[in-house]
């Protein structure tokens, strides 16, 4: 896993505006329910909860995590900009959704209850864990720490995004999301890179 600290700045909204293959999520409103985290030890043995709006600081213990990749029938992948309300990477363009699985909840009943609190997706097909991962990052002296399976799965839904939750969404052919990521890393959450070369070396897509 890697410690590593970035300064770069997320792709300007008004920039993915022009692109034209997206939704923005400016109107919805949702309450949201406090969320505890699991804080476990690098053996991924649990050794305590801590409220979700206190788990991210400087220093952030280890906790568990996970983060899912969706794609359409077409083989395309979903993105989604962070909300600018988000204390770790606001506005950072990332993976389709990440989460924390709570107490005794398993990663796929957690990353199912996510897609539907985040994107408003139910209807998802063989979504599995393909790959461990474990990662720490560190940006604007804020600090991801994280036990995190990587999962993926399948939907021909509509996302309805949450927009305390997601800024903008946007469909991503694979092959061009490959491209993209070598091209411009630092537009898109380090988590989410790593995880695409783990995936794409795990899973067909093309």
């Amino acid at each position: 896993f890697h410690k590593t600290h970035f300064t770069y700045q997320s792709l300007p909204l008004v920039s993915i505006l022009r692109e034209g293959n997206f939704i923005t999520t400016k109107t919805r409103t949702y309450s949201m329910s406090q969320e505890l985290v699991v804080l476990v030890d690098e053996n991924n043995q649990i050794i305590g909860t801590i409220p979700k709006a206190k788990v991210h600081t400087a220093n952030t213990p280890l906790h568990r995590g996970f983060s899912v990749f969706i794609f359409n029938p077409q083989r395309q992948l979903l993105l989604q900009q962070r909300s600018h309300l988000k204390k770790t990477w606001p506005l950072t363009w990332s993976n389709s959704c990440c989460g924390h699985p709570g107490v005794g909840e398993s990663v796929i009943t957690a990353a199912r209850r996510r897609l539907k609190d985040e994107l408003g997706l139910i209807q998802i097909k063989n979504l599995k864990v393909i790959s461990p991962y474990r990662y720490f990052f560190t940006k604007d002296n804020v600090m991801e720490n994280e036990i995190c399976p990587i999962l993926v799965g399948f939907t021909n839904q509509k996302p309805q995004p949450n927009p305390q939750e997601v800024e903008a969404i946007k469909w991503i052919n694979w092959n061009d999301w490959l491209n993209e990521v070598k091209s411009h890393p630092q537009n898109y959450s380090p988590w989410c890179i790593e995880e695409t070369h783990i995936i794409s070396t795990k899973v067909s897509l093309s």
